[in-house]
């Protein structure tokens, strides 16, 4: 949209990873200096560990980008696996022939075959497994055997592990420590310092064919600042300060317009660096959330006097913050509702809202999405119909447009003709017609997950996530629960079953509709949309 106004020949700053936008900054040229030399010199195992968004994919492609001719690479993404799934997916990427009833030993034993063939062409052997935390520690343990195939001196399969921070925790375990102690390379990559942002964002302009600078020193110090350093805030960032200076007619983007664009930005952004430090986030009481082993974990919190509750749902308690008591809605005439909506332009107003909802005083400034996770809420972001939202039946902060002004506020109830919203701290009533007339259909939700993660789990995973699903969702079907940590195929039967009973795709994964599905019938004292679901 705003390319032809700024005579750009291409958006420079899409999140979609494109070679020709390739910025290595000193910390990345560290990184890939360091990984080519750990996997050069004989050993099996490399590792590049960053938050999100910091630019570990850049770093991969870069190195796989400058291999030389003799090593052929294979590439895995988003690793959810069995033993036999990781294997099976080497043969894909390597293109090694197998059946799809081939035992685990058979897919070793052609794997086996592959790298012996490949050494005596010559060739090295490359595998690159990225979101690598996502890896259970057996199929961890069995990555490693397969580089146990080795001459006098090197590996003939190399593996480059590439994931989130939590990936060094997982190889700490005491069954891992095989693997540990053959990782010779590791790299934990950091955002882009101040110089390195402002070197970032001229860059971009000037492949997308910009030779002038569009971001005022002050905006790019902005910038730098409320990222953190990290790629891909940036990239948001900047391509919503350009849409913003294209509307305003603004042929340089000042720190004005970039306050606006973060704002906007980092309301939505769930990940760890985007969060403010670690200051009390509420006020009150200490809060603890009692895990599956009823261990007491404290999260340095403090909530409203006497709002936090516990709800029970057979062996497991799951925690739950009651609701605020709210004044009771007024309905208002088109003026007051103007008077109200000019007020009501920052969704950061709002999300204090939805939080103070869920029972939680918090300061504007740190009403955020990424907040809620430190105490096990997780944000949804959608846009669907009012008959939809009803459904997940979860106060939700709208975004809404009355007389050409666009403003934010907390749908906090529905009734058969009308619904409740919370808006510059008043709780409004109006009728469906007028909401829907005026609701873009766009929505944020919190939600309370009931196995403390939104993260998805899939047939073969064994945890206690998996024991706490088990637990949670037989007492919901009124069946004596598996008692395993192992999903396997009684477990995922049942969560058939369920899917089935609420409508849901029947896929026998555990995903976020489910776990929603879930939270909704055993979290009885969170707020709600629909008072008598």
């Amino acid at each position: 949209m705003y390319k032809d106004y700024y005579q750009l020949t291409e958006s420079p700053f899409s999140i979609v990873p494109s070679a020709r936008f390739l910025f290595l900054s000193h910390r990345h040229r560290e990184a890939l200096t360091q990984l080519q030399s750990g996997l050069s010199n004989g050993g099996g195992f490399a590792l590049l560990t960053g938050e999100v968004g910091t630019g570990k994919t850049t770093v991969s492609r870069a190195l796989l980008a400058g291999l030389s001719d003799n090593v052929q690479a294979g590439l895995i993404l988003n690793p959810t696996f069995t033993r036999h799934e990781l294997l099976a997916s080497i043969c894909d990427e390597f293109a090694i022939e197998y059946q799809c009833n081939d035992s685990i030993k058979l897919l070793s034993d052609a794997i086996y075959l592959f790298l012996l063939n490949n050494h005596t062409k010559g060739i090295q052997t490359l595998l690159v497994i990225d979101e690598a935390q996502h890896l259970t520690p057996d199929v961890l343990e069995h990555l490693r055997l397969l580089t146990n195939l080795e001459t006098e001196s090197q590996k003939l399969l190399k593996v480059l592990l590439i994931g989130q921070p939590e990936l060094q925790h997982h190889l700490q375990q005491d069954n891992l420590r095989q693997l540990a102690q053959r990782i010779t390379a590791r790299y934990h990559l950091l955002p882009l310092t101040g110089d390195d942002v402002s070197r970032y964002i001229t860059f971009r302009l000037q492949i997308a064919g910009c030779h002038l600078p569009l971001f005022s020193a002050s905006a790019v110090k902005y910038i730098s600042t409320h990222t953190k350093g990290v790629p891909r805030l940036i990239n948001l960032v900047c391509d919503e300060s350009l849409q913003l200076g294209y509307r305003e007619n603004s042929r340089t983007i000042s720190k004005a317009q970039v306050k606006i664009a973060c704002q906007k930005v980092m309301h939505w952004q769930g990940d760890k660096v985007s969060q403010p430090s670690r200051r009390p986030l509420l006020k009150g009481v200490g809060l603890s959330l009692i895990s599956l082993a009823l261990a007491i974990i404290s999260y340095r919190l403090f909530v409203i006097p006497d709002r936090d509750a516990m709800i029970e749902t057979t062996e497991i308690p799951v925690a739950v913050i009651e609701t605020v008591p709210i004044e009771a809605a007024s309905r208002l005439t088109d003026a007051e509702i103007t008077a109200l909506v000019e007020q009501a332009g920052d969704p950061s107003l709002s999300m204090k809202e939805l939080y103070r909802a869920w029972g939680y005083e918090i300061d504007v400034g740190s009403a955020e999405c990424s907040r809620g996770m430190e105490v096990n809420l997780y944000c949804y972001q959608g846009s669907n119909t009012l008959k939809e939202l009803s459904r997940l039946n979860r106060p939700a902060v709208v975004n809404l447009t009355f007389m050409q002004q666009r403003f934010f506020a907390v749908l906090f109830a529905i009734e058969s003709d009308s619904v409740e919203l919370l808006m510059a701290n008043q709780r409004v009533k109006v009728p469906i017609e007028w909401f829907e007339a005026h609701w873009s259909g766009e929505f944020t939700l919190l939600w309370h997950s009931p196995i403390g993660s939104d993260k998805v789990l899939k047939f073969g995973q064994q945890g206690m996530r998996v024991t706490q699903f088990d637990v949670l969702l037989s007492s919901v079907l009124g069946l004596k629960s598996i008692n395993s940590n192992h999903f396997e195929q009684q477990l995922q039967k049942r969560v058939e079953m369920f899917q089935q009973q609420q409508g849901l795709q029947s896929d026998g994964v555990i995903g976020l509709k489910t776990l929603f599905a879930l939270d909704l019938l055993v979290n009885l004292k969170a707020p709600k949309l629909v008072k008598e679901q």
